[in-house]
């Protein structure tokens, strides 16, 4: 898994390097890393002081009732997954920011996701 990880760290879609630019250096005031393992899963990016995992979904997602059963297995361990479009992260990067600055203050604040 960990080698699968590194491979995907190297191979970043332009929509995932927009993100990290913004996540980065803990620009949100908490440390993400990028392709962290969540098993049984690799999460595009994950704050583990908040157990929060953001995915960037491409045009590979086109099944939402896969994306919701595969979040199962990371929210059975406290994880919460936001998921954001490949076009959400490139048209509204702010927005995609925003989104998860407030997702992070409920977690860090106890509050269970809307």
């Amino acid at each position: 898994m960990q080698s699968h990880a590194r491979r995907t760290r190297r191979d970043t879609t332009p929509a995932e390097r927009a993100l990290w630019r913004l996540l980065r250096d803990d620009a949100l005031g908490l440390r993400f890393r990028r392709q962290h393992p969540v098993p049984p899963y690799i999460a595009d990016f994950a704050c583990l002081p908040a157990r929060l995992v953001v995915e960037i979904d491409g045009w590979t997602h086109t099944d939402p009732a896969a994306d919701a059963a595969r979040d199962v297995a990371p929210a059975v361990k406290g994880w919460r997954v936001l998921r954001f479009t490949n076009t959400d992260v490139l048209e509204n990067a702010s927005g995609v920011a925003e989104a998860i600055r407030q997702a992070l203050v409920m977690r860090l604040a106890g509050t269970p996701p809307p």
